[in-house]
């Protein structure tokens, strides 16, 4: 056995309303800077729909994830090192910009300025690619609301394993909202997939992060990542991703979506799991058995013989009582309502999500009949297939039982506390047809319903004298070693060069410091340096050359300044 720590996150779909919020806070955050323009750590996706990237889902097309080979040895859906090696220079499984949006600007100025006059000035659109005037089609939230219709709905990828009758009967039952962030995988593809191997897995919370100084811009990342949630920065030639706000969660914040989430669905914990078994999960031959067997790699930090073995591998005493406290813990294995999104790419993720059973209470409802009554919700459950198969799609690799059972669970939680709620004696027989008893039902209602900010963000705070582990970023993929199959090792891809660069453990003066600083990041001679991969060759950039304040260039006293 062999514990690692993992920062993870659930997501409760019933309660979102797909108001953004998450995905503006983030994006003001993260991605408001020039030559990210299209991007989106966070998004909510209104399902059934087309998601963003536009139908990132469809793996015979992107290649994105993993697949087992003839020996039941996983292998790279895109291929692995000649495959990669032959299209270094032209990658041809990337989305477009038109697969994401061309993002785009309104001419306010012109609302602004324009003279008096008898019609109504308007603000154009204004592409933020070319300047130039431009028809909005498409944009990350473009089917917001329209998922359901015939226009957009049939264009779902996970639409295209259920019948025709289905889809069309489908698309009047009920549509929800799916909020998105990178996964934070134990198996990430896009690690494996990166030539130059300047994506990693942190050997502290497993937070997989960009190398900025050792991308060198191959993309393959992009390509490998099946959630699409790798992006490109055109500007930097640099590959960017979601962060987890790992500044934040450094100091015991939770992150900035979590933060502003308005209907309170986020929970974000520690996890304990075993590397060890991580290679053996991911390479389950059913993808049925896939959920069940990601869950088998967390581990209960109830146990003492786990402790035992957190505190040797170096865990701190404080990080192992707040996985101990951990919602995320709780939902998953505990009660057993929280599952992993697209389990089938093998890729071992951590942000999980409690399907949402809102829609199947509703149709109970409109039909004349009592929507809290435990028969008539169980029944409805097990009636309306059509929505589960596709809940199905999305969490369990089309196996449609463990669904059903968390949806019952889900129902369950309701009719018994509704019993309490009334004043009435509570049915331990509704608990006992789902597997539980009366006080699970009601630490879950609590936990799911009612939950205090400190109980729905466990985060424990990085250790001063961790500083130094911290500084080692180029942490391996937990199935990077001999026989596995990560791809940071030795090798022509994935060779490492240099030293590692270091991030210190950041306290709430050094975040607001950060924060506020006028330049991006540090060094402060930063924005005097040059990318050569975004140099055209014209022109002599500031900092390419030293400067010339005195004759034969430089300024050997270190008294001069460079020029602006």
């Amino acid at each position: 056995m062999r514990v690692m720590a993992q920062m993870a996150m659930v997501m409760n779909l019933d309660k979102c309303i797909g108001c953004h919020t998450c995905s503006v806070t983030c994006k003001q955050a993260w991605t408001n800077r020039s030559g990210v323009e299209y991007v989106w750590f966070n998004n909510v996706e209104t399902r059934p729909g087309q998601g963003y990237p536009r139908t990132y889902e469809d793996q015979e097309r992107w290649r994105g994830g993993w697949t087992l080979g003839r020996r039941g040895r996983l292998k790279l859906k895109g291929g692995g090192r000649l495959r990669k090696l032959l299209t270094i220079f032209s990658n041809p499984k990337l989305p477009s910009i038109d697969d994401y949006y061309e993002p785009w600007t309104y001419d306010y100025e012109n609302l602004t300025t324009a003279p008096q006059q008898e019609h109504t000035p308007v603000a154009r659109p204004k592409s933020l690619i070319s300047g130039k005037d431009m028809k909005i089609s498409w944009s990350a939230n473009w089917d917001d609301d329209l998922g359901g219709a015939p226009e957009h709905g049939a264009k779902d990828p996970l639409l295209k394993n259920i019948a025709d009758k289905v889809k069309f009967e489908f698309e009047q039952t009920f549509m929800f909202y799916l909020p998105r962030i990178c996964e934070h995988c134990l198996n990430p593809s896009c690690a494996a997939s990166c030539p130059s191997g300047a994506i990693y897995k942190r050997s502290e919370d497993g937070i997989v992060l960009v190398d900025q100084d050792r991308c060198r811009g191959w993309r393959m990342c992009v390509s490998g990542c099946p959630y699409k949630k790798v992006y490109f920065n055109h500007r930097t030639g640099k590959a960017e991703k979601c962060t987890f706000c790992f500044p934040r969660i450094e100091v015991g914040l939770p992150t900035v979506c979590a933060e502003t989430c308005v209907g309170r669905l986020r929970y974000i914990g520690l996890v304990l799991y075993d590397a060890d078994k991580v290679l053996e999960a991911a390479s389950t031959p059913d993808e049925h058995d896939l959920c069940e067997a990601q869950r088998e790699v967390l581990l209960d930090p109830e146990d003492p013989r786990v402790q035992r073995e957190a505190e040797r591998a170096g865990i701190p005493r404080d990080w192992i009582e707040a996985a101990r406290r951990s919602p995320i813990h709780a939902l998953i294995n505990t009660y057993r309502v929280a599952l992993p999104l697209h389990p089938e790419y093998r890729t071992m993720p951590m942000v999980w999500y409690i399907p949402p059973l809102s829609p199947v209470v509703d149709i109970v409802r409109d039909t004349g009949h009592d929507a809290e009554d435990h028969g008539n919700l169980f029944a409805a459950i097990d009636a309306l297939r059509i929505p589960v198969e596709y809940l199905a799609e999305l969490f369990t690799a089309g196996d449609v039982e463990p669904v059903n059972a968390v949806l019952r669970r889900l129902a369950a939680m309701r009719c018994y506390m509704r019993d309490i709620n009334l004043g009435r004696e509570p049915q331990e027989s509704i608990a006992e047809k789902v597997g539980m008893t009366g006080e699970q039902l009601y630490d879950m209602y609590r936990l799911l319903a009612l939950a205090k900010y400190d109980e729905r963000y466990v985060i424990p705070p990085a250790h001063a004298e961790q500083a130094h582990g911290l500084e080692e970023l180029a942490t391996e993929c937990s199935l990077d070693y001999e026989g596995g199959p990560g791809m940071t090792g030795s090798g022509p891809f994935g060779e490492s060069s240099g030293g590692p660069s270091p991030i210190a453990v950041e306290n709430f003066r050094m975040l607001r410091d950060r924060q506020t600083t006028d330049t991006v990041a540090a060094p402060v001679d930063k924005g005097s340096r040059v990318n050569l991969l975004n140099w055209d060759g014209k022109g002599q950039p500031d900092g390419l050359f030293p400067p010339r304040d005195r004759p034969g260039g430089g300024d050997p006293a270190g008294e001069g300044e460079p020029k602006p």
